[in-house]
């Protein structure tokens, strides 16, 4: 079945998504072999995949990577070629029904819930894929696969006009593969703050939807509850505006005059609480450094404690 074409998706894509749809999941090096091509042949595959929201990575070392299920990722595509895509339509059930094993669930009632890897990965692509105005959210543990995960498909929302807005948590910004991946949503668009002990896990779309833990208490990264538009989801949108009036912003624009990027990075990460050996996990360098910079930075602040520090660099924007 070639079921790609209409939307610019050569045969290679096209076999490394049918193959995935049967792996469910898999590292590059175990796709390239199942379609018979090398791993740096895959590269530019997979990187076609997760632009179009088709797949999505999880973790960084080793990386995997997930099939999004079909009915979840094909609408928005055949929504933007229509014309072109009317006889792909007629194949996204079946394939989903292929993923799933089941029937496709009927009606919405205003909490469903969500269990299994499978499903809470489809559900997080399917509301990003759905979102009209803006996805805010807590980036917090539990993860799947046990750490914090790229988001590629937030780029393209991004550049489809989709504002975001992330809260994020001390675990989320752990070591330089994160805090890259961060700013490459940053310098896309992303409005992001750090809260390094926050623990409310949570994602709402256009404050009619939200996605969150069944518990906080004992959370489980595989389950989910799915919460439409009532009076609850209002109760969340204050909860995450609560939480993004306490966090510290991010910056990473470069600004005309003042610290460097880095530097705004440091300032933000100490003005949040982070302690010198996090920031140093987190901005890729030793503690030794993180604590010589900072010594310097208040030096050209004028104060003598990094309290001091963090109100004068507020004062001059520098957050």
């Amino acid at each position: 079945m070639f079921l790609l074409e209409p939307v610019g998706l050569g045969r290679i894509e096209n076999d490394a998504y049918l193959a995935l749809l049967d792996l469910r999941r898999a590292t590059a090096e175990e796709l390239a072999a199942n379609i018979g091509c090398s791993p740096p042949e895959l590269r530019p595959v997979v990187r076609a995949l997760l632009d179009h929201g088709l797949v999505q990575q999880l973790g960084f070392t080793p990386a995997l990577y997930a099939v999004v299920a079909p009915d979840q990722a094909l609408p928005e595509l055949i929504n933007r070629r229509r014309g072109d895509l009317a006889q792909m339509q007629l194949h996204v059930e079946e394939l989903a029904d292929r993923l799933r094993g089941r029937p496709t669930r009927e009606g919405k009632p205003v909490v469903e819930l969500l269990e299994g890897e499978d499903a809470v990965l489809a559900a997080v692509a399917r509301l990003q894929l759905e979102a009209r105005e803006e996805i805010v959210a807590v980036d917090a543990p539990p993860y799947i696969g046990g750490q914090s995960n790229p988001n590629d498909l937030e780029l393209r929302r991004l550049a489809d006009g989709v504002a975001y807005r992330f809260v994020y948590a001390r675990e989320a910004l752990a070591s330089p593969e994160h805090m890259a991946a961060m700013r490459r949503c940053t310098e896309a668009g992303e409005r992001a703050r750090i809260l390094p002990d926050v623990t409310l896990k949570l994602m709402v779309v256009d404050r009619t939807t939200a996605l969150l833990p069944v518990s906080y208490t004992e959370p489980d990264p595989n389950v989910r509850l799915l919460v439409h538009e009532s009076a609850l989801v209002d109760v969340l949108v204050s909860c995450f505006e609560s939480l993004w009036a306490r966090a510290t912003p991010l910056v990473e624009a470069e600004a005309q005059r003042g610290p460097s990027v880095k530097d705004r990075e440091l300032l933000s990460l100490m003005a949040s609480g982070m302690k010198d050996r996090t920031i140093a996990r987190s901005l890729g360098v030793t503690e030794r450094t993180v604590g010589r910079r900072l010594t310097e930075l208040m030096a050209e602040l004028g104060v003598e404690t990094r309290f001091q520090a963090g109100v004068q660099a507020a004062r001059r924007g520098w957050l």
